[in-house]
């Protein structure tokens, strides 16, 4: 839970930067449920700490479906490690009002995942834009062929771990998870879109962690955090010329 509370808190955060609204009005947009049901006001005696900026006003809501159907949610992100959690209805209910439901089933290993790619697919008429924390294979449906993205940390820490090392940050500030996810974001192609994916190609990824390692840095420098002095002109190259690569002499 505390996983999702700290996905939650990030969310917030980019919304608050973005529409420049207070951290505690971009908070209400988020809700949480967890295995006694929908995370609200009048259970706030019995939460644990985390989970209290997340306690809204609302009725008691026991099951997923039903604080589904009440919120009318447009993303649905899962990262409890309870497999199955998001059921048939549960999917075909967020498709009921949502053109393209956004469907993130984050838990590992893929036993534990909220539901399979196949499932959201299928179960949202090929509508849903899904993400898992598990790999899957791509998806066939109605002639049309839907490659999954694997939402995987190894997408934003070692470009995080390189421009903290590259500007010699004194110490790590949202700001920077933030300018990190932003970077990855913009490596996404229309072309990726229209092939389902959210995330870029991770065959790409030293090029990927270098653009965000340059993201990073620059917020470091940005926010008085670097050490390095003086900024280099061109970060990404910077980042690109930081980066051990495997190349080993042949001996025989």
């Amino acid at each position: 839970m505390q996983a999702g509370t700290g996905i939650a808190e990030l969310i917030a955060l980019e919304m608050s930067k973005q529409t420049g609204a207070p951290l505690e009005e971009t908070r209400k947009k988020i809700w949480m449920v967890d295995s006694k049901g929908l995370i609200v006001r009048s259970r706030m005696e019995s939460l644990q700490h985390f989970k209290m900026p997340w306690a809204h006003d609302h009725e008691p809501v026991k099951e997923l479906v039903n604080a589904v159907k009440l919120i009318k949610p447009t993303i649905l992100i899962g990262s409890s490690g309870t497999g199955k959690t998001f059921t048939k209805e549960v999917v075909r209910t967020m498709a009921t009002f949502n053109k393209k439901p956004v469907i993130f089933a984050l838990s590992n290993p893929t036993s534990q995942s909220e539901c399979t790619a196949e499932e959201a697919y299928t179960w949202s008429e090929g509508r849903a834009i899904f993400a898992s924390g598990s790999p899957f294979a791509p998806v066939e449906y109605e002639g049309k062929v839907f490659m999954s993205g694997q939402a995987n940390n190894a997408y934003i820490f070692p470009g995080l771990g390189l421009g903290l090392i590259i500007s010699g940050a004194i110490r790590v500030h949202d700001d920077m998870l933030l300018a990190a996810s932003e970077a990855l974001a913009a490596e996404v192609s229309k072309e990726n879109f229209d092939k389902g994916l959210i995330y870029p190609p991770f065959a790409n990824i030293r090029k990927i962690s270098a653009h965000i390692a340059a993201k990073v840095a620059a917020k470091a420098y940005e926010l008085g955090l670097a050490t390095r002095l003086p900024q280099p002109e061109n970060l990404v190259s910077y980042a690109e010329s930081c980066m051990y690569s495997p190349s080993y002499r042949s001996y025989r």
